[in-house]
């Protein structure tokens, strides 16, 4: 049988690849330049082609290389989930969870999230990640987070996806703003100032993929990095908003005696849902953490 590479050998090449240095691959790799060096010119060799591009100034993965990449970091994940399953067979639910969120969800169920874990998974040392849905989604994928809570529709890859509710967007406008107010639908609504949160949030790619405008049309508009400041800046009636319900219970609109909430007809909705690998070895506590999302959307 021929030699294999080695596992050790496909985190150095995917370390490289995340640095494009070798000496600071070696330090997050805990080895010497040269061991590492050494390590992925063996794997060159085992592979039969040159993986890596190096010169005195870059250092660039190869067309082979970059495949070689996305195979190593499945069968990294695939090493990480095996390594858990003795433990996941011999002591169910217990040990780290790492969950990632995305910043339009995590604020409004991490409280809650974080009292029923405590209570119904006491072994269990939760380990919160808020990032937007490509980035936890590629943390998930490498076996850097094990399960996401994210909103659909996003592209889930052949991950292992349960839905935990699905919600409408509803207008929320300053008291003052009459054309909102009196609208019905979204043909009725002023979209001019219809404010969004930045490129790479998925709730924007939500509310856009149901308005009549395009990205283009939309560039000049006054865009959020929060939700609070979206918030903030309809308080100040710069223009209105699609928000989702979940948002709509906090103290954050409720609170706010200059906002106001309407539900309009054909809104866009998302569905929030939690996601992991299909090969997880954590299956028991997907199945607990699921019910208690669910428990908290709905509520």
């Amino acid at each position: 049988m021929a030699a294999l590479p080695s596992l050790r050998q496909l985190s150095y090449l995917v370390t490289l690849s995340e640095t494009l240095h070798f000496t600071e691959a070696a330090r997050r790799s805990f080895v010497t330049q040269s061991t590492l060096s050494g390590g992925i010119m063996e794997l060159e060799r085992l592979l039969g082609g040159v993986l890596v591009e190096r010169d005195r100034q870059n250092v660039r993965l190869t067309p082979l290389g970059e495949q070689v990449v996305a195979r190593a970091r499945v069968l990294l994940a695939d090493a990480q989930d095996l390594m858990r399953l003795s433990r996941e067979m011999s002591e169910p639910l217990t040990g780290d969870l790492h969950l990632g969120v995305i910043p339009t969800i995590a604020p409004f169920i991490l409280s809650q999230l974080l009292d029923e874990v405590h209570k119904q998974l006491p072994k269990i040392q939760l380990h919160l990640h808020e990032a937007q849905s490509e980035k936890i989604v590629e943390k998930l994928e490498h076996g850097n987070l094990d399960m996401v809570v994210l909103a659909l529709p996003f592209d889930t890859r052949s991950l292992k996806v349960a839905e935990i509710v699905k919600e409408d967007l509803y207008v929320v406008h300053h008291k003052s703003d009459q054309n909102a107010a009196q609208a019905t639908s979204l043909e009725d609504l002023d979209l001019s100032r219809l404010m969004l949160l930045e490129e790479g949030h998925c709730l924007r790619d939500h509310a856009l993929s149901a308005c009549p405008i395009g990205e283009r049309k939309n560039d000049h508009r006054l865009k959020a990095s929060s939700l609070p400041t979206l918030i903030e800046m309809v308080s100040s009636n710069l223009g209105f908003t699609l928000l989702p319900e979940i948002a709509l219970h906090t103290n954050m609109i409720k609170a706010n005696p200059e906002l106001q909430v309407k539900k309009i007809a054909a809104a866009p909705s998302r569905t929030l849902a939690l996601v992991t690998r299909k090969s997880t070895p954590l299956q028991s506590e997907f199945d607990v953490l699921l019910p208690i999302l669910q428990k908290i959307a709905q509520q």
